[in-house]
């Protein structure tokens, strides 16, 4: 076979395979620490589904909503529905949910008593003073059987909504951040995972009582209503919802931190 016939035959051997896929750059903006974590860990995952990670830190909870709309970003991993709703309602945001990722349950502890059922009639609780994470310690009291709230009192209870409270309790509304700082001086208090990781508390061993991993306060993908259905949102979730993220998450973060898929 002539040199002409053989770069022919190469040329159609070539032809015979499809193009690679082209990589597509997607940028997601997360907080520092376990949602930024997280993603380093789908990012290899990601990368055999043709999508190239670059992943955008932000300090506050503001900045990711916007950065998203005004199409700085693909899409964002740092928020719960809750918050999401809160700033659609807020700001006009035209962004959707298309992903559960992993929760930092909310917890009771305390320094005074040894079990959740322990908690005496009386006894002195504190809650976060904010509307988000003291609506959600009192929607976890409530759930756990210490108190009623008024129906359709939504993610922001506060403690006027309370209808019920047989054993009496009192509550004392402090900075989410000091929470661990008072645990002498109360019967419980209701602590963001955060705060108590740092403050050396085990939210797996230390605390009475933990919110259910698929409540509503778990985090989510969040990406622009108008790219919802496009593939490249269908590849990260299927990046993000595997085996190998799941393991990382539970040896990472070892049971501070759960999965919600």
């Amino acid at each position: 076979m002539s040199l002409k016939h053989l770069g022919l035959a190469a040329l159609l051997s070539l032809a015979a395979f499809p193009a690679a896929a082209q990589t597509q750059t997607v940028r997601i903006g997360a907080t520092p620490g376990p949602h930024a974590q997280i993603l380093e860990a789908v990012k290899p995952i990601a990368a055999q589904k043709g999508l190239d990670l670059k992943i955008i830190e932000f300090s506050d909870y503001v900045v990711p909503n916007a950065a998203l709309a005004s199409g700085e970003l693909e899409a964002n991993s740092f928020q719960h529905q809750p918050y999401l709703d809160n700033q659609k309602a807020d700001r006009g945001y035209k962004i959707e949910t298309v992903a559960f990722t992993v929760n930092f349950p909310i917890g009771v502890y305390s320094k005074k008593h040894k079990a959740f059922d322990a908690i005496p009639s009386g006894a002195t609780i504190a809650i976060p003073n904010d509307p988000t994470n003291g609506g959600r310690a009192l929607l976890l009291l409530q759930d756990k059987g210490l108190l009623k709230l008024k129906d359709g009192v939504g993610f922001k209870p506060t403690v006027i909504d309370i209808t019920e409270n047989a054993k009496k309790l009192k509550f004392v509304e402090i900075d989410a951040a000091q929470a661990p700082r008072v645990l002498d001086d109360v019967d419980a208090a209701v602590i963001n995972t955060n705060y108590a990781t740092q403050a050396g508390l085990d939210p797996v061993k230390d605390a009475l009582t933990r919110e259910n991993p698929k409540g509503p306060y778990v985090n989510i993908i969040a990406v622009r209503a108008e790219d919802k259905d496009k593939p490249w949102v269908k590849a990260l979730v299927e990046s993000y919802h595997t085996p190998e993220v799941k393991k990382f998450v539970e040896e990472k973060f070892k049971g501070a931190v759960l999965t919600s898929w």
